[in-house]
């Protein structure tokens, strides 16, 4: 049963009568007390919460009536009903235990996947399984790893696939997390509609409305056609916005908008479009910290993690390593046409012995260097070794500076110089060996006015 709570007739019979037109048994109340009596009688299984229930329009009967909710059943699911003016107060409600926001005047089909949603997520129980017993139910072949640590994200990613939910996931560079977002759109209903990938580190500002949203012929200089943008080719499937930390201010209201109306304006177009898309996003920064600081919207953070999946670096599991290894080497034999590759067992304790901390992508670039460089067919610990001493990140902490000798931005400037003398100032060679795509590499350059020719790229 799903228990509708708002002193307004109008909107409570309209959200009982849309609720019952797909099957769901509803029941309303009109005030705080009358609702505590159906939760503790009959235990619905979601309520939707209107926020006010007087001419006061402060939020704060609503934010108690969520309290004692909560006290009474610390688990049911809660989805908040507010308008644009009281957003704020549904970030609070949120860091008070409910579980969405839904924007009035709302749309029927956005308050119907939510509410969808998280049944789905509350019906299913996480059960721990072995990794040959995951990959029987699930598509993750893609994904090399039998830690218990991965195995409970697959478990957790395989769980909510087949939901709407937002997902955010999070991890150090390098730690697979575009892997897991194709895992998540490979496994759900969506699975053979697009799946579209969108680097926002690499969009600048100025691009950012052009890139997704789309462009009229026309709309600015240089628009000489019509052009889609990424939420509409993403339409129906899947969208994985990657390194939303980076996104600015200004975009981020401009995300936000999407997300919550489903709805988007294509640049130098009056007209309003609709879209239907599943949103995972993902960041190697804090995003909390971040939120708390200013720098990032609560109510974005809210809207994009309603799960979120922290991946483990590749040092918290080096039983994986092994597997990873020969993952790569057999790929790289048929590509370099070297069957006869393999690794000895001394290199491969050695190699699980680093702390890499560029993760997986630097664990591959690693050993695919030792295969360019190496003539042998079984590659051994000085083989790798001299490819990592040749690599721009520095394993040892001896390298690191002291706390408080050098704040994080000197750091990132440092870095950055290293890696482009090291590759002979190519931006090509320098981004991925720094974890970034060029354009977010130029970003960076421009920032710190570090020069550099574009010629020699």
């Amino acid at each position: 049963m799903i228990l509708v709570i708002d002193d307004d007739i109008a909107v409570r019979t309209s959200l009982q009568l849309l609720l019952q037109s797909e099957g769901y048994k509803v029941s309303g109340a009109d005030a705080p007390a009358e609702a505590l009596r159906i939760i503790k009688a009959d235990a619905p299984e979601l309520i939707i919460l209107d926020l006010n229930f007087s001419i006061s329009t402060t939020g704060e009967e609503g934010m108690t009536l969520l309290q004692a909710i909560r006290r009474a059943d610390a688990d049911v699911p809660v989805i908040l009903i507010t308008g644009w003016g009281s957003i704020a107060l549904a970030v609070q409600g949120m860091k008070l235990g409910a579980n969405d926001f839904i924007n009035k005047p709302w749309d029927n089909g956005h308050l119907l996947q939510s509410v969808k949603t998280l049944l789905g997520l509350r019906e299913k129980t996480v059960i721990n399984r072995t990794r040959r017993q995951l990959d029987k139910e699930y598509n993750f072949q893609q994904i090399i790893g039998e830690d218990p640590k991965m195995l409970e994200i697959l478990e957790t990613i395989g769980r909510v696939a087949g939901t709407d939910a937002s997902i955010l996931i999070m991890g150090e560079s390098g730690t697979g997390k575009e892997l897991i977002a194709e895992a998540i759109h490979q496994n759900s209903l969506r699975r053979n509609k697009p799946f579209i990938k969108v680097n926002l580190g690499g969009i600048s500002t100025s691009l950012f409305e052009s890139e997704m949203f789309g462009h009229v012929r026309g709309a600015f200089t240089d628009a000489r056609f019509d052009r889609a943008g990424r939420f509409e080719l993403a339409n129906k499937g899947t969208i994985f916005l990657d390194e939303i930390g980076d996104l600015d201010p200004g975009s981020q209201v401009k995300l936000l908008r999407v997300l919550q109306d489903r709805t988007y304006e294509v640049l130098g177009s009056s007209r309003t479009k609709n879209v239907d898309v599943r949103v995972v996003c993902a960041t190697n920064k804090n995003l909390t910290g971040m939120a708390n600081s200013g720098t990032f919207r609560e109510d974005l953070l809210y809207r994009i993690n309603l799960i979120t999946v922290t991946l483990p670096a590749l040092r918290e599991r080096p039983k994986d390593i092994p597997l990873l290894v020969e993952f790569f080497i057999n790929n790289l034999k048929q590509i370099y046409n070297r069957p006869e590759l393999s690794v000895s067992k001394s290199a491969m304790k050695w190699l699980q012995q680093l702390p890499l901390p560029g993760n997986i992508r630097q664990l591959k670039n690693l050993v695919e260097r030792s295969i360019l460089v190496s003539k042998k067919n079984v590659l051994e610990i000085d083989d790798f070794r001299s490819q990592l001493e040749l690599s721009p990140q520095k394993t040892g902490n001896s390298h690191w500076p002291g706390v408080g000798t050098i704040t994080l931005e000197e750091m990132e400037v440092e870095m950055i110089k290293r890696a482009m003398a090291f590759h002979k100032n190519r931006v090509s060679k320098a981004a991925p060996a720094l974890g970034l795509t060029r354009s977010a590499l130029y970003r960076r350059l421009d920032k710190f006015e570090i020069p550099y020719d574009e010629a020699e790229d």
